[in-house]
């Protein structure tokens, strides 16, 4: 496993590499960071991973400051993996290293779920992945649907652009079913009880919605009760087409997408 600080290291390693599986990270890495390892491993012949807390899709100075950050910890797993051929620790200046303002903005249709809460965090992420693509040229970029909404946007925006793939890759939960998530680190075992059941809440509410003519309106009861029920803050709870993100009004071909508050971490899920 190489290591590279700076662009000039990581262009001459990269250079004799034409098939390359790239897995963009921030960090605390965890298991499912593990399986987009693994499943570059599968598919190219050499896999990079970058760790890189991006600033610009921080639109909380706080939640940028209390991110989870343990490089030496992030490079043991990485290492034990044995899976992992270069590993891309840039500095700020090495990503961002032109003057020149980001022309990305959202379409209006995209202001939706996270984007709705978090502005400018989207626009953050594909400056940030449409540089990262451009400085590493993979063939293959790996992502998990946890995130799926920044999934969605990343691959409408990467594959027209330039020529690699962006590949889903399933989402990875723990024993409990809780979706394995770099903030988790940041939560408490009580806390992670609840996350549990609030997912198995999540299962009845998934299982219920095709007997329901409104949907909608049954969704905004059962946002009111599992805040009632859980004393968390809830962003939106919301059921949308996974081939577009329009909200839906048929489990078919669709996710229920949740954001809540949690001790003040902030969880997505959707399944």
């Amino acid at each position: 496993m190489k290591i590279l600080l700076n662009n000039t290291s990581l262009f001459e390693s990269l250079r004799p590499f034409n098939d390359l599986g790239f897995v963009p990270t921030m960090g605390g890495i965890h298991k499912g960071h593990l399986s987009l390892i693994n499943k570059s491993n599968k598919l190219c012949k050499k896999t990079i991973v970058s760790i890189f807390v991006n600033p610009k899709q921080f639109n909380n100075k706080k939640d940028l400051k209390s991110y989870p950050r343990n490089i030496n910890k992030d490079l043991k797993i990485l290492k034990k993996s044995k899976k992992v051929d270069f590993v891309y620790l840039p500095k700020f200046k090495e990503i961002y290293n032109d003057k020149k303002k980001s022309k990305i903005t959202l379409q209006k249709k995209d202001k939706i779920l996270c984007a709705k809460f978090r502005k400018g965090h989207f626009e953050g992420v594909l400056d940030v992945m449409n540089k990262l693509t451009n400085i590493v040229k993979p063939k293959k970029i790996f992502m998990g649907e946890k995130d799926f909404q920044q999934l969605y946007l990343v691959k409408k925006e990467l594959e027209k652009k330039y020529k690699t793939k962006v590949i889903p890759c399933k989402t990875i939960r723990d024993r409990n079913n809780v979706a394995l998530s770099s903030r988790n680190f940041l939560l408490k075992k009580p806390n992670l009880v609840i996350a549990a059941k609030i997912y198995e809440k999540l299962v009845g509410i998934k299982k219920y919605i095709k007997k329901k003519k409104n949907i909608r309106s049954f969704l905004n009861l059962q946002k009111i009760e599992l805040k009632n029920n859980y004393k968390i803050k809830i962003d939106y709870l919301e059921l949308r087409n996974i081939k577009n993100l329009k909200i839906s009004s048929t489990n078919k071909n669709s996710r229920l997408f949740i954001a809540y508050y949690l001790n003040n971490i902030r969880l997505i899920d959707n399944l």
